[in-house]
């Protein structure tokens, strides 16, 4: 809670009653199961070689869009409607997962193919909405990218090889049909990144 003159002061357990009043927010779409086993099975050697990475749960992969942060929990009943009425006027986007890359010879990704002009036009409305509803956001370029696994700083190798050895997979064409609005654990806890679906729209444009 905050006092006179600027200054800041937090009661006995105010950090974690903050945390519970609050939660880690973006907005994404997600390969259906087909596109994720496909990957999963390339990945599959990668498991075995490789288990001292911090594997992302086949079930959160995902594709964000915007990254809103952390929210006051109050704030996002305020996204639904925008979010809802904008899916409800677009229509699928073709895409497909191939290859792979790297962020900082650490985070290990899975790139991105298919209609990507709609996909930036879906980003860009996206955070539109986001900014409409008072919540600010980085003006970050979006870099379509599904994140697979983290390396300790120590560990450059084993993203760049498993990268390297993705390079030519080609997952078949699946149509994004739904915008997910994302919550996350992160933070919260020592176990591995949780994320769960706020609430999801299918795209009914025609």
């Amino acid at each position: 809670m905050t006092q006179a003159h600027g200054q800041r002061t937090e009661p006995p357990g105010g950090d974690d009653r903050d945390r519970a009043a609050t939660v880690r927010v973006f907005i994404a779409l997600a390969p259906p199961d087909e596109a994720k086993d496909e990957l999963a099975g390339a990945l599959g050697p990668a498991y075995d070689a490789y288990p001292h990475l911090r594997w992302n749960r086949i079930e959160d992969w995902h594709i964000t869009l915007a990254f809103l942060g952390e929210l006051p929990v109050g704030t996002v009943p305020l996204l639904r409607p925008p979010l809802a009425g904008l899916a409800a006027s677009r229509r699928p986007i073709g895409l497909a997962l191939r290859g792979a890359g790297h962020f900082d010879e650490r985070v290990l990704w899975s790139g991105i193919e298919g209609d990507l002009d709609e996909l930036h036009r879906l980003a860009v409305d996206v955070r539109s909405v986001v900014r409409e509803c008072g919540v600010p956001l980085e003006d970050r370029p979006l870099r379509p990218h599904l994140t697979l696994a983290r390396a300790r700083r120590d560990d450059r190798s084993s993203v760049m090889d498993i990268a390297a050895g993705l390079a030519c997979f080609t997952g078949r064409r699946w149509p994004a049909e739904r915008l997910h609005l994302v919550g996350s654990d992160f933070g919260r806890g020592p176990g591995p990144i949780r994320y769960r679906d706020i609430e999801s729209w299918s795209f009914d444009g025609s």
